[in-house]
């Protein structure tokens, strides 16, 4: 059996799989937003699968960012207390035990692929959009990491034809950059948006709830969502030319989205024909954890 570990800013969940991915155990704590606590939270679930199931053969962690090849320290992490640490090392001393790490969209993407919405395709860009915005890519089967272990991170990229509307809502991103896809689709800075433009104080969920009752200014700020996501995914499309691209997070259960988003990307795509289609996960918000148990 093995373990996967979902390392996120607002929750950490574990489960146990078996080879043929039948899901044995699964559990969510509430993330502690500081180092010590975040490996804390993780023994803990560890220890709690361990004293219940025999015969782990693997634990596997995907968490925002990545442990660099160069260093052995976490960098990239939209959870900034990571940042700088040696989280892979620190866990072997407090587990005893051996962990692979590995980004948490690309754990997204692989879980996709292996026996997901991606199963029947051979190149993948998975995509995560919620607190935090990332991307994975995989063929094959296969994560592709980068040379710099940078692959997939449109997050990081800026809007790409962005309008004067666009730049009022311009913001710095916690990677220092200016204007950062992640400031506009992650969930955050969706909130950013419509709380900027109709002077309130909603988070995303807010904002659905507004949407699902009939308020225009909550049915303009999806238009305006969507309109971003194409626009950051057809910068994908132009460069990857994926077979699917398949959404996950939090904000990937708006059904809004799958309405309208493949429309919308062909307005912003650089060729005559687009077979590429946006997607809906098929393992839910917690996807990411499977590709971390695969690992």
């Amino acid at each position: 059996m093995k373990i996967g570990i979902d390392l996120g800013g607002t929750k950490t969940e574990a489960i146990v799989i078996d080879d043929d991915g039948n899901e044995i155990f699964r559990k969510r704590i509430t993330t502690e937003k500081n180092y010590q606590g975040t490996i804390k939270g993780i023994k803990f679930l560890i220890n709690e699968i361990e004293n219940n199931y025999k015969n782990i053969e693997s634990i596997g962690i995907g968490m925002p960012g990545i442990v660099s090849n160069d260093t052995s320290l976490v960098k990239n992490a939209n959870s900034i207390w990571l940042n700088g640490k040696p989280l892979k090392k620190d866990l072997k001393i407090s587990l005893n035990k051996e962990v692979k790490i590995e980004n948490d969209a690309n754990c997204f993407a692989l879980s996709e692929a292996i026996d997901g919405a991606g199963k029947n395709f051979n190149v993948i860009f998975g995509v995560i959009i919620g607190t935090g915005t990332g991307g994975g890519i995989v063929i094959d089967k296969k994560i592709l990491q980068g040379f710099n272990q940078i692959s997939g991170e449109w997050g990081h990229t800026p809007l790409p034809n962005h309008t004067e509307d666009d730049k009022k809502f311009s913001k710095k991103c916690f990677c220092g950059l200016e204007g950062c896809m992640e400031t506009f689709i992650s969930g955050p800075g969706f909130a950013h948006i419509y709380n900027t433009k109709n002077n309130k104080n909603l988070n995303s969920q807010g904002i659905i709830e507004k949407f699902n009752q009939g308020e225009e200014e909550a049915n303009q700020a999806l238009q305006d969502y969507v309109n971003h996501l194409a626009k950051g995914l057809s910068n994908v499309v132009n460069i990857l030319d994926p077979d699917v691209i398949i959404l996950g997070g939090g904000l990937s259960n708006i059904n809004y989205i799958y309405e309208h988003i493949n429309e919308q990307l062909k307005k912003y795509v650089v060729s005559d024909t687009l077979h590429t289609k946006v997607i809906k996960n098929y393992h839910g918000d917690s996807g990411g954890v499977r590709g971390a148990a695969w690992l």
